[in-house]
């Protein structure tokens, strides 16, 4: 268990190392949910997540031991960036191993930071045991990722602060990995009010949390590749997961397609960029597995906003098909000319905004004189796509293909 006075203690040394994040209201998701909901921005902390406050707390209570050889962890992202940008302030020389599934982009993110990145395994267990390895043999100290009560201390101070900011809030939603940062919350936010309840997030693809409490203790579980690859953790840490345990309500899962749309509805309504792992609390809200207080103050933790570029795009295309926004179908049309002219002016008359058109006449099936034309449309909704589908089919147009992305 983690003492109060020691997360106070973290938040001292960390005042000034890291940012005290925002906590914005937002009117327009507390109108959606029917209650107080305010967003804990730990994606604009230095490196753009969390994670370095536990890296920064860490390394000062090693102090000069630290000096001599260096740190060494195993990270696929914010982790990495955290422990190297930490020890580089503190002129540490740390080296981070990385799984060779991670992108060029965080590879260069962590090294922009001054860590030495090494790339080994193929997934963060195989880095971690790869770190340790390293760690005996060049005589390094060795900092988990989440599974070390000072690391835990570290993130705890968002708890205090969330506190602060925000006088008794009935529910707290946060992201869960390995555990390390809700059991920090929560152990802060739980001796200053225990009536705060506690609600953990996981996504689908990875329940290590979850079937760890069915399990009655951590358990390594099969993964999947998730948009939320920040808490892809296939094992929930021994230390954090009995503070989880004592302190931690409720853990839920959200599946992939609630992810991105929650992705894309901080980034057009709130302008938040918000990587899957920082979206997966308000994607329980989206889903209802989540069920606010009517009324009650509500505290969601977008945790990190380290997203890839080149897998934004596609992201944010998974979200917009969630929400209805955009409609793919395919119509067979006779092959004239002004024939797909005809068809796109229906489609501008039915108000939607065309992304692509693929036109085709070598399709198996499709008859001398037809044409197959594939669309991709932006609509407003689920009840858009069915008004256009109502007049395209009333207007003689056979449409096929649409089911599938409904």
């Amino acid at each position: 268990m983690i003492q109060l006075t020691a997360i106070q203690h973290a938040e001292a040394v960390l005042k000034k190392h890291i940012v005290k994040t925002p906590l914005l209201f937002s009117v327009t998701f507390s109108r959606m949910f029917h209650a107080d909901i305010f967003l804990k921005l730990e994606n604009m902390q230095k490196t753009g997540s969390f994670k370095i406050r536990g890296a920064t707390y860490k390394l000062h209570t090693l102090g000069k031991k630290a000096l001599s050889n260096g740190v060494i962890t195993a990270s696929a992202g914010n982790h990495a960036q955290g422990l190297a940008l930490a020890a580089g302030n503190l002129k540490i020389p740390s080296t981070i191993v990385m799984p060779e599934t991670v992108s060029i982009a965080k590879q260069e993110a962590t090294a922009s930071y001054g860590g030495k990145v090494v790339i080994h395994g193929q997934n963060v267990g195989e880095s971690l045991e790869k770190a340790k390895e390293i760690a005996g043999s060049e005589g390094m100290i060795f900092i988990h990722p989440f599974d070390d009560m000072d690391v835990i201390t570290g993130q705890g101070t968002i708890g205090l602060e969330i506190m602060k900011q925000i006088r008794e809030p009935d529910l707290i939603v946060v992201p869960v990995g390995g555990g390390g940062l809700i059991s920090g919350i929560a152990s802060a936010v739980k001796m200053l009010k225990p009536e705060t309840k506690i609600i953990g997030v996981q996504a689908e693809a990875c329940p290590s949390a979850s079937q760890a409490r069915f399990n009655g203790g951590p358990i390594q579980v099969d993964s999947l590749p998730s948009i939320a690859d920040g808490i892809n953790v296939r094992r929930t840490g021994d230390v954090s997961y009995g503070i989880l345990e004592r302190f931690v309500n409720d853990i839920i899962l959200v599946g992939e397609e609630y992810i991105a749309a929650a992705m894309l509805l901080l980034l057009e309504r709130k302008k938040i960029l918000a990587e899957g792992a920082g979206a997966v609390c308000l994607a329980a809200l989206m889903n209802r597995a989540i069920l606010p207080p009517k009324g009650g103050k509500v505290v969601v933790l977008v945790s990190g906003g380290n997203v890839d570029s080149q897998l934004l795009g596609r992201i944010m295309t998974k979200g917009l098909l969630k929400q209805g926004r955009i409609m793919s179908f395919r119509v067979r049309l006779d092959d004239r000319p002004g024939s797909l002219a005809e068809l796109l002016f229906h489609v501008a008359k039915a108000k939607a905004n065309v992304l692509q058109v693929n036109h085709t006449r070598n399709i198996r099936g499709i008859p001398l004189g037809s044409a197959c034309i594939d669309l991709e449309l932006e609509t407003r909704g689920a009840d858009h796509i069915q008004e256009i589908s109502g007049y395209l089919k009333s207007m003689g147009y056979l449409i096929s293909g649409l089911e599938k992305e409904e």
